[in-house]
This record gives C-alpha cells, structure tokens and sequence, in this order.
C-alpha cells in the first residue's frame, strides 16, 4: 500500500484528519464539529476534552475510510486554530476551564490598563502585535486570575498552558504519561509573549501579563521531530514532525515561499498574510508581523497579516440567527438573486474590527436599508463584506512591504462561491486563483510534517504540487472600484466605538 502524510486541522468549528499522498492530493479526510459556548456576550469558549476526543474520533475514521494503518503514515502535522488558549491539570489531563476562544473579548479592560502605560502599540517592537483582545497572554492571564486556586496551582507547577497546538501535541504524545509540551514559533508569535528576535518566551513580557514561564511549553520549529504518537492507538508510533498555525500552514499549503506572495484563507474569520523574507517587517499600517514559518533549523520566514474577525461566521449567522437560508451553500444563490447590493452595507463587526481598523469597541452594522432592499441584498452585502475588508487589509500590506499585490492565492470554504471571488478580484484590482485542494492549512501542515519525515526532499519540490482550479481576473474600472470602496469606509465609520 502507498505511504501518506495525515494532518490534524483543528478548526474553530470543527477538528478534521485528512490524509495526503505524494502528490498532495487528499485521500481520506473525517470531521466532527464542536459546540461553540458563548455564556455572556462577548464571550467565545470551547470544551478542550470535546476537541481531543474529535481529534482522536476524525483519526480513526480516515485511516479507516482510507483502509490504511499506522505504519502506512509516514508522520503527522498539526494545524491549529492559534490564539485559543487552554489550561490545564498536569496531573490528570483536564482543562480547568472551557479554552478561551480568539474571538472572545472578556479581557478588554484589562488591556485598557496595561495599554495606560505605553498604548496599544507597547509591547509592538518585541512582538509584532498590538493590545488587542484576539492574541493569548490576556486570555490565560484571565484564566489565571478568575479560575479559584489557578494561580497558586500555576505557581506550584502543577498545570500547563498553550495554544491549541500544544494542547493535542501533549496528548498525542502521552498526556499525563510523558506529553511532550511544545508549541511551534508560529503560533508562540501569536501569543504576545515570544520575541519576534529571540524566538523565545520574553522576560519582560512575561512579568508585564503575570504568567509563569514554567506553564508554557518549549517552543519549536514549524517542521521538525516532535514526537511520537502514543495515542490514539490507531496512529500510535507515527512521528509528530510538524506544527503550524492555521494560517501560516495555509501560506506553506499555497507554497508562498518567496517574499511578495500572498494568501488569504476564507473560513470563520479572513487571514490574509504576505512572505516578507527572512527579517520582521514592522507595520504603519494597522497589521500585524508574525513568524511565517520555519523549517528546521534554517532561518525563520517572517509575513505580514491582516485578520479579519468575521467572514464565514456571517454567512453562519444569517442561517442559524436570521434564518434566511437553510444551508450555507445556499448564501450564493439568494446573493445572486438581485444584480446588486441596492445600497446596502454590512459591517460584521460582532466580535469588534481586526486589521487596520483593531477597534475593539466597534459593532456589527447594516447601512443604507431602503424599503427598497430585500433578503438578497442583505445577502449579497454580507458576501460582499468579505471581500471589501479583504481589500482593506490588502491596501495597507502593499503600503508596508512596497509590493503591489501581483495575485492573491485563495482557500476556505468561502472560495467555492464565484459570485464572491469575481468581487474580491474587483475589488483588490488583481487576479484570484483558488487551487483544487482547498484544504490548505491542512496541506501545509502535511508539507511541514513530510518535509522533517523526508516524504518530500525539499520546499522546491512541493511548488509542483500547486494545481489552480479556478482564476478570476478584475472586471471593473478603477474608478469604480475607488467609489465603492468608498462607501464601504463610511459604513465602517458608523460601526467604530458602539461599545
């Protein structure tokens, strides 16, 4: 029987196993979706013991599915959704808490007073990242000052903390019999507790959020041995060699390995990130600078991202708050149902404004309802909201790199909606090519995992893989697209500093 690479995709929705041959061409995939817990507003948890036990499930379905056993893989890579942050009994393996989910933004005051003390760009030099509610330290520093007896226990030695990454990499490995506790350099930068030079946890960074270093884990490459695999039984044996954070493993899956190239990934929120070589690029304009990716021991590749909070999570809100469609495939044909937007705009802000906006305080807006507009028009503004953001962010990288965007390599589940891409290239102005396998951050992750097992010799050999499906160039004038886009900024005005 052939040799695969599998990939661990846990998402912010679902976990998934996918197994990849040679090619990078998928042979088995499984997934299992889990409860998304919002117990006030503004708050975003998830039940860490549920996504292990997916994870664990997903495996077994795929290699089933696949009619492969452990020693027909030949390692495995995780790729993870980043700033959710879980803690956790050394001891006995159980959280302490649901995990603290990226989108959630109970921790606002307290970055209001660590930001009274050098502003939200205080700690920007170090990490690449502003006071913002999405990244890690404020979330476990929350965990370790409202869960009673959390810090002592911290202090003691007696829990762990990381990303979801180190999370199932410490199960994989063993849990409470031996876990291996790393999280890899993309995902440590997502923290605001690694230094983007040192690449290692920060001293002064460290005291300023009150974490004990002993409860986070040892930081690693993004391609290299991890471990092995101890459980489950179905894979054990199989070398854990590779750890990505989703969208950097989506900027490997897309081979954008040389300065300039660009992804953006379409799923619950936009993550649109640019290669911009082998030193950090400090941004002007609203983004963050992040680890890339790094493969063994060479030197790091560092990008530039954009994030934007809400993309997918429209479409899901229209279904299941609203009721407007019964499936989320079905947003394109109501979208496509009124040849325009009929002036309406929608900013999602439901969880605040990422990229270049970081307003904490903004909210979801809809603009320029009419007795005229109807259900398609509302459609085709959340569709469109999208791609207006993703233009916005894509305008401030090109002013901080000093590179025009040549193409935008695309991935997610939004991407099977034509209707929304033929937008997007209208509105950055640029090709859109979406590739045939749309699992990218799993594909990346495989990449990262059979790069260190030797599956694959080297990066070159991985460009040939990419296969493009699909590529939309701009159809309107400049002109055209400047007074939408326009508009668009002023519809974003109204939804800043609601909260």
């Amino acid at each position: 029987m052939s040799s695969y690479v599998g990939a661990i995709d846990q998402g912010t929705t679902s976990s998934r196993f996918i197994l990849f041959n040679r090619t990078g061409r998928i042979v088995a995939v499984a997934q299992r979706e889990h409860a998304q817990i919002c117990p006030k507003p503004g708050w975003v948890e998830h039940d860490a013991s549920e996504i292990w036990r997916n994870v664990q499930e997903v495996v077994e379905i795929a290699l089933e599915r696949a009619g492969a056993k452990a020693r027909h893989v030949e390692a495995v890579g995780i790729t993870n959704q980043r700033e959710t942050t879980v803690l956790w009994d050394a001891a006995t393996g159980e959280p302490v808490a649901n995990a603290i989910v990226w989108q959630d933004t109970r921790v606002n005051a307290d970055l209001e007073r660590l930001a009274a003390d050098g502003g939200v760009d205080r700690f920007r030099a170090k990490t690449g990242l502003p006071l913002a509610s999405y990244f890690s330290a404020p979330k476990l520093r929350w965990l370790l000052d409202h869960v009673p007896g959390a810090r002592e226990r911290a202090e003691a030695g007696e829990l762990r903390a990381g990303t979801i990454d180190a999370w199932l990499a410490w199960n994989l490995t063993g849990g409470p019999d031996g876990g291996t506790h790393v999280t890899d350099v993309t995902n440590a930068s997502r923290t605001q507790l690694m230094s983007l030079e040192s690449l290692d946890w920060d001293d002064e960074l460290l005291a300023a959020f009150g974490i004990p270093r002993a409860l986070l884990p040892r930081i690693v490459s993004s391609s290299g041995g991890v471990g092995t695999v101890e459980r489950p039984s179905a894979l054990a044996g199989v070398p854990l060699a590779g750890i990505l954070g989703d969208q950097q493993a989506a900027l490997v899956g897309h081979t954008c390995f040389e300065p300039g190239s660009a992804k953006n990934t379409y799923g619950t929120g936009c993550f649109l990130l640019m290669n911009t070589g082998e030193r950090p690029k400090p941004s002007s304009a609203g983004l963050i600078t992040t680890v890339a990716y790094r493969f063994g021991d060479e030197p790091p590749a560092y990008a530039l991202e954009g994030s934007v909070a809400d993309a997918g999570s429209v479409v899901q809100w229209l279904r299941d708050n609203l009721g407007l469609i019964e499936r989320s495939a079905d947003i394109e044909r109501l979208a496509a149902s009124v040849d325009d937007n009929g002036g309406v705009y929608f900013v999602p802000a439901f969880s605040g404004l990422f990229a270049p906006h970081w307003n904490s305080g903004a909210r979801g807006t809809i603009v320029g309802l009419t007795r005229y507009a109807n259900a398609g028009h509302i459609a085709r503004a959340a569709l469109e909201a999208a791609a207006y953001q993703t233009a916005e962010v894509a305008e401030a990288m090109a002013k901080d790199a000093g590179l025009a965007l040549a193409e935008l390599r695309v991935d997610g589940g939004m991407t099977a909606n034509d209707l929304l891409m033929q937008f997007q290239a209208d509105m950055l102005g640029a090709p859109v090519s979406r590739s045939e396998v749309l699992e990218m951050t799993a594909l990346g992750a495989a990449y990262a995992a059979g790069i260190a097992a030797g599956f694959w010799p080297d990066l070159e050999s991985l460009a040939g893989h990419r296969r493009v499906d699909k590529r939309w160039a701009p159809s309107l004038s400049a002109d055209e697209r400047e007074r939408r886009l326009a508009v668009w900024r002023k519809a974003v005005e109204r939804s800043l500093d609601w909260a």
